[in-house]
């Protein structure tokens, strides 16, 4: 089987920027890999996580239960593995995705009491990687940007339109729970954290992406 690496971390941190800057140095060397990022929006299996995020089945995220929205999530990465990258990977490409089953921990885990992550991160990596047969990540990135940087970052974005944001990105206390949530989740499951802001500002983006391209070379090798 191939290999699979996950790019995640909340929203603004860069990930976007970071698959760019990791697709150009690779195909530089001339390395055949595929690229994968979830919610697959152009597709009809993303359709549930759209209503959730646009507020259709609730105005904020707690109005639909940890459970409930994994499940959206998960259906969606199932159908993409399915159709699109299940026979990449079969056939030993590197494979670069990002979000994946982590973000579930990272967005959904904050819904339920810390008493209870251990159960849910148990739950969801036996629901998705056991019961369904997802791929189990080798390497999981978490580009760990503090909401109050990453706010910034998400209001130049949309040009200062706060309705563009998706209830996820416009509640700023939830993006600190998912961030406490992500670093627990981190420590638990053995997940590299690449800092992406230093004193308040962010790193160079080309700082961040020499610490991710390292943490792939490394995965590669062996």
């Amino acid at each position: 089987m191939g290999k699979l690496m996950v790019l995640d971390g909340l929203d603004g941190c860069g990930k976007s920027t970071q698959l760019d800057l990791l697709d150009e140095s690779l195909r530089r060397r001339g390395i055949a890999y595929r690229q994968i990022s979830f919610p697959d929006y152009a597709q009809p299996s993303s359709a549930l996580v759209q209503m959730y995020l646009s507020g259709e089945l609730g105005g904020t995220p707690d109005a639909v239960n940890a459970y409930a929205a994994s499940s959206f999530y998960a259906v969606d990465r199932y159908a993409s593995y399915r159709r699109f990258w299940e026979a990449d990977y079969a056939a030993d490409v590197p494979v670069v995705a990002a979000r994946y089953t982590t973000s579930n921990a990272i967005h959904q885990m904050t819904k339920l009491p810390e008493s209870q992550w251990d159960g849910f991160l148990a739950w969801l990596w036996d629901y998705e990687y056991d019961k369904l047969g997802l791929p189990r990540p080798d390497r999981v990135v978490f580009l760990d940007m503090p909401p109050q940087v990453s706010q910034k970052l998400l209001s130049c974005r949309y040009e200062g339109d706060e309705s563009k944001k998706d209830i996820h990105e416009r509640d700023r206390e939830y993006l600190l729970h998912c961030r406490q949530a992500a670093l627990y989740a981190a420590s638990a499951c053995g997940w590299s954290v690449v800092a992406c802001a230093h004193g308040g500002e962010p790193r160079s983006r080309e700082d961040i992406h020499r610490d991710i391209l390292a943490i792939f070379d490394e995965m590669t090798k062996n």
